[in-house]
């Protein structure tokens, strides 16, 4: 397929507030791509050139950005065989960049900035091919080391001579990170069940599959493959863990009480719930390059912050296998745990060593999902354990997590209650047969909330996504912003508010969550956001930011679109391990009580 046909699928799906439209869009872009170019499209819609879990960035900002766009348009401007655009008659790019700053500033979008100085321009280039597209865009992405930059500027700017304006601004949104077309992984496996069907039949197969494997180009050129009904179902049966894929972690749902969970779960085994740095650490012995592969809860492939598990990992008593593991900074002279925020300054990409030496790492391993090439998720939780146990048998920074089983109310309050003195967020009780599930489903994982008067009165925190921002007044017109709007998410993957946060911030609070939202500051407000007309804010911002919020009440409202409202929110911490769609949901709210 050209890149210009792509683009204008992206055009389409841009101005499309229907999801179930846009799933018929998707179904038949599919139907129109080669084998080869499946994968493909599937990161490039998600702004990305590989899946998440590979980390493989442009590292261009707009500024670097614009200086391509400059030269182009310079080039354009003197090349007498090609319709001028009427800018400026100078060999200096530097007039033409100031013309693409104040086009950037006016409209938030440079994408659509560049479009706009481009139109009425016809480029006398190749229409290029996606897949040529995408070479030259990971060949950008690979430039490292002394000259890089020039280098990515020069070769942008050479791949932007062969493309039409409609497919520059999707290629300028790609490089900067600003793409954002408005829906979910879970629109796009919607689209490759309607390829097939013509509805959502196969949706939930294809969800488990990608649970299992969280990368959804390999999936759905895999899935689009099967022709027959037997080839399809044997897909499905057969679909399953690898090594160096994560798996999509099994997260905790909420109940309010010991009494609650046994009702619901019956025997239970509980561990304590530690404030760290979720981590799914793969561990292959026989890759000599790749022995080690650690990936946050997010897919984010993290393995250079943790050189001290390549240390341990002769340790291990397995040839490869998949850890679930909870990582933890610690004090190591009097050994304490410490806080969330401490440990995630090892989130980091330079000095990592001297930070693994300053903020060491503890990690709390609770459960295996995979051992010596056989996949474990679908063992009784009893039965995981039992193997961990013979895998994970070191004192040294890699640690079993404790385990306490019971089918007892008292003994599982009593051990909450443990947890919170000692300074961690309490117990995670898991249902003793549970099959390893990923996501909150099922009652196989929950956490008893938060213990009233902790962080406050509300019975547990929320994760909220940052959804825009109010400009400051008085005092805090100095930092830009006076308040920011936060929502939680409803079971059609739309944003619906539910608290608008101006107090309660430090001046340094202030000053970051306003530099991380104008990252990914927006022209207008994105697809899958529900915000009445009084709460809009001056700036929108894309969801990448998820912050972790407490309050006194949660009551009925009928003003915020998830149709509740936090009474007294506070800023608890900024969850940089976590996504939009891991935010709270709106379901979620109902075992919350009501003030």
């Amino acid at each position: 397929m050209k890149f210009l046909t792509f683009a204008q699928y992206l055009e389409k799906l841009e101005v499309t507030a229907s999801r179930l439209e846009m799933t018929a869009q998707l179904a038949q872009l599919f139907q129109e791509l080669k084998t080869e170019e499946i994968p493909v499209v599937c990161y490039l819609m998600q702004g990305k050139l590989v899946p998440s879990y590979q980390s493989l960035e442009f590292n261009m900002s707009e500024k670097l950005t614009m200086r391509a766009l400059a030269k182009l348009l310079n080039h354009l401007d003197q090349d007498d065989s090609l319709p001028s655009i009427n800018l400026f008659k100078e060999q200096d790019d530097s007039l033409y960049l100031e013309k693409i700053k104040k086009a950037n500033k006016d409209l938030g979008d440079l994408g659509l900035a560049i479009e706009q100085l481009l139109e009425n321009t016809q480029l006398l280039g190749k229409d290029l091919l996606i897949l040529e597209v995408h070479k030259i865009l990971v060949d950008i992405a690979d430039e490292e080391g002394e000259g890089s930059q020039d280098r990515k500027i020069n070769k942008t700017y050479e791949l932007l001579l062969n493309l039409q304006p409609a497919s520059i601004k999707f290629v300028v949104r790609i490089i900067v990170g600003k793409l954002r077309l408005g829906f979910s992984t879970m629109t796009i496996i919607d689209a490759l069940s309607w390829v097939r069907h013509q509805n959502k039949s196969d949706s939930k197969k294809i969800e488990a599959a990608y649970q299992k494997r969280a990368d959804i180009g390999q999936l759905a050129q895999e899935y689009l493959q099967r022709s027959s009904k037997t080839e399809v179902k044997d897909f499905f049966d057969n679909y399953q863990v690898a090594l160096g894929i994560p798996v999509m972690p099994a997260l905790c749902q909420r109940l309010n009480t010991a009494h609650e969970i046994v009702e619901k779960m019956g025997r239970v085994i509980i561990e304590p719930k530690y404030d760290g740095l979720r981590v799914q650490i793969h561990i292959n012995k026989a890759d000599k390059e790749k022995p080690v592969q650690i990936f946050t809860r997010n897919l984010d492939n993290v393995t250079h912050m943790f050189p001290e598990i390549l240390e341990e990992i002769d340790q291990i008593q397995a040839q490869n296998c998949i850890l679930d593991a909870e990582a933890i900074a610690y004090d190591p002279k009097s050994k304490k745990l410490l806080t969330f925020q401490e440990t995630i300054t090892r989130k980091r990409k330079h000095q990592v060593v001297s930070q693994s030496e300053k903020v060491p790492l503890m990690f709390y391993v609770f459960d295996i999902l995979y051992l010596n090439n056989e996949p474990l998720i679908d063992e009784p939780l009893n039965n995981r354990k039992k193997i961990l146990q013979n895998v994970v048998e070191i004192n040294g920074i890699i640690k079993l997590t404790e385990v306490v089983e019971t089918q007892d109310p008292g003994e599982i309050q009593q051990y909450h209650e443990q947890q919170l003195e000692k300074g961690l967020e309490g117990a995670v009780i898991k249902r003793i047969d549970s099959k390893y599930r990923s996501g909150r489903k099922g009652w196989r994982w929950v956490k008893i909330k938060e213990s009233e008067g902790t962080l406050g009165k509300l019975s547990d925190t929320l994760d909220c996504v940052v959804m825009g921002y109010y400009r400051g007044k008085g005092k805090r017109s100095q930092f830009g912003i006076g308040a920011f709007l936060v929502g939680v998410l409803s079971s059609q993957k739309k944003l619906k508010t539910i608290a608008k946060i101006g107090t309660g911030l430090t001046d340094e609070e202030f000053k970051y969550i306003k530099k991380e939202a104008d990252k990914y500051q927006v022209s207008k407000k994105p697809l899958q956001y529900d915000v009445p007309k009084d709460l809009q804010p001056d700036v929108w911002v894309s969801p990448k930011i998820v912050v972790e919020i407490a309050a006194d009440e949660l009551t009925v409202s009928p003003l915020h679109s998830a149709g509740r409202a936090l009474r007294f929110p506070r800023l608890v911490k900024f969850r940089d391990d976590k996504n939009w769609e891991q935010a709270t949901s709106v379901k979620e709210l109902e075992s919350i009580k009501i003030g």
